[in-house]
């Protein structure tokens, strides 16, 4: 098209923007406000598949999720007000997690400003703080140069959300307004003088340790940072759910450094000489709450790795800030001439206590989580997806399962719950040939279990395993460690999740027993539908080293003492 002479609304420039930037999926959740952009969408159904969501926060985590598998900016639209609220969950992800993502929301008629129109919000006040940038767009003719902005801004320097406020009568005003061009992604590099004095770094140490996670990485980066772990035999952890960085097979890989971190890893990282994080923010969960890593002057030297700038020095101030993105960075350490590695005891321990950490305590009650996870772990092929929200029952997950593949993980750092379902409807559409599994507890599903009708409705064949234990389990683990016996507010009545997912016109199995779970996870599997398997566990079995009571007891202790 060329709309020079060619005359156009401001929803058909939008959606021809979307098209040049190279848009393939949008989610939504229909509103009257954007009724234009659905009207323009139509025309380009054979381009860019409309997904239509039952909850504008399951389209946002699931555009999320799209942005994390790709790389590029995951679309969502919602209408005006409570749409947009709703999904604020998934721009707060997305800001949270450095996700590539634009919201587009609609928006009252430009006359109706300022007057509290109906469902009238003010995009930049209410999105200002979660997201690199707010703005509506009053003009047509500024569609095409907002959107380029909009993409270029999502993806370049650290990752993040970017909300554009549409309001309806510009969405059928005329522009004249020329296409841009597709965006481009401006990728910072290491000099040749960071090298260097990294390498001198590293032949100083005696433990060095290195750290991976953030986003902005490939297999391609995934696999340079193993080349350079391997030459160099360096310890290798990854950022709480950061865990498809690294191989977790290969032996520098010794763990996950999250929540419920692994104590050996936790005190292997206090005890590092020289600490190289390629990528991660070093955020509260990755620190246990600032501890093993403490700022502003970590004891250990740190080198610190990052795609933005504003955020080198930010909270940490490292012995040496290298401003690049984790590609060109991993390119650069692979090409690095290899220190002699004096540490390779240090690193080999690291690497045992891992296998250790591995090994699963049996839990109270019929049903052994770690004895489930470790099947899965021999049954999921190497490039499975596996989805989780948040809550006590990702600990399982993170870990006894292992990442072997980029792109396998699919879960929010900034621990929203409700993240799992809509995530695996998103990787499934991503990646229709792959193995999909997410996991939820009972609290997480049921915030954003509607979206298994989505799955139904587009032939979406995600395997969803409930773990039910009939309360909202991190926070009575909480309780009970501050307020040991006094229960308020964390109990759940559940419905049959079985019995749900056959109401939806999925596949639904129950589980009462260890045995029982393999033939479930194969018939499941089989049935070639959305499908739930609600795992009923003991209460008891809170984490994958304590019981409720264990927990209890020790606060009720410690308070008498």
């Amino acid at each position: 098209m060329s709309a020079l002479t060619l005359r156009r609304t401001g929803a058909r420039a939008l959606v021809d923007a979307l098209r040049v930037h190279g848009v393939d999926t949008i989610f939504c959740v229909p509103g009257e406000s954007y009724l234009a952009v659905l009207d323009a969408l139509h025309d380009v159904a054979d381009e860019i598949r409309l997904i239509v969501c039952r909850h504008e926060g399951g389209a946002a985590n699931m555009a999320d999720a799209y942005g994390k598998l790709t790389g590029r900016p995951g679309i969502c639209f919602v209408t005006r007000g409570p749409g947009a609220f709703n999904a604020s969950v998934g721009v707060h992800t997305a800001f949270q997690d450095s996700t590539p993502m634009i919201l587009f929301m609609g928006q009252v008629g430009r006359s109706d400003f300022e007057r509290e129109a109906f469902q009238e919000i003010d995009v930049r006040k209410v999105f200002g703080a979660t997201a690199k940038w707010a703005a509506q767009i009053d003009d047509p003719d500024r569609v095409p140069e907002m959107v380029s902005r909009a993409f270029h801004t999502a993806v370049n320097g650290r990752p993040g959300p970017v909300v554009i406020a549409l309001p309806e009568d510009m969405l059928t005003a005329e522009t004249e307004a020329a296409d841009t061009g597709p965006y481009q992604r401006v990728a910072s590099h290491p000099g040749a003088g960071d090298m260097e004095r990294l390498r001198r770094m590293l032949e100083e140490a005696e433990r060095p340790f290195l750290l991976v996670g953030g986003p902005g990485w490939s297999e391609a980066a995934k696999a340079d940072l193993e080349a350079f772990a391997a030459a160099n035999h360096l310890p290798v952890g990854t950022q709480f759910r950061r865990q498809d960085h690294f191989d977790n097979d290969h032996p520098c890989y010794v763990g996950d450094v999250g929540i419920a971190i692994n104590p050996a890893l936790a005190e292997m990282i206090r005890a590092a000489d020289l600490l190289v994080a390629v990528g991660p923010r070093l955020g509260e969960m990755t620190t246990s709450g600032y501890s093993i890593v403490r700022p502003p002057e970590p004891a250990q030297k740190l080198v610190h790795v990052l795609p933005g700038a504003e955020e080198l020095g930010r909270v940490y101030r490292p012995a040496l800030p290298i401003l690049a993105s984790p590609e060109a960075f991993a390119a650069a350490a692979r090409r690095m001439a290899p220190v002699e590695p004096r540490w390779s005891a240090w690193t080999d321990r690291g690497r045992a206590a891992y296998e250790e950490w591995q090994k699963p305590d049996p839990n109270p009650g019929p049903v052994q989580m770690g004895e489930i996870m470790r099947w899965l772990r021999d049954r999921l092929p190497a490039d499975a997806i596996v989805c989780n929200g948040a809550g006590n029952y990702a600990g399982w997950v993170h870990r006894f399962h292992r990442f072997r593949r980029f792109g396998t993980q699919l879960a929010p750092t900034s621990g929203a719950m409700g993240y799992g379902v809509p995530a695996a409807v998103a990787a499934k559409l991503r990646h229709p040939d792959r193995t999909v599994v997410c996991f939820a507890g009972d609290g997480c599903f049921l915030m954003t279990g509607q979206e298994l009708a989505t799955a139904c409705q587009y032939d979406l064949p995600i395997l969803v395993i409930v773990v039910n234990n009939g309360m909202y389990g991190t926070i009575r683990m909480h309780q009970e460690r501050e307020y040991p016996g006094r229960v308020s507010g964390t109990g759940l009545a559940n419905p049959d999740f079985a019995a749900l997912a056959r109401a939806y016109g999925g596949h639904g199995e129950t589980v009462v027993e260890t045995a029982a779970f393999a033939p479930a996870f194969e018939r499941a599997l089989a049935s070639g539908r959305p499908a739930v398997i609600e795992i009923r566990l003991d209460p008891e079995a809170i984490t994958t080293r304590t019981t409720l009571s264990a927990i209890r007891e020790t606060a009720r202790a410690r308070q008498a003492g």
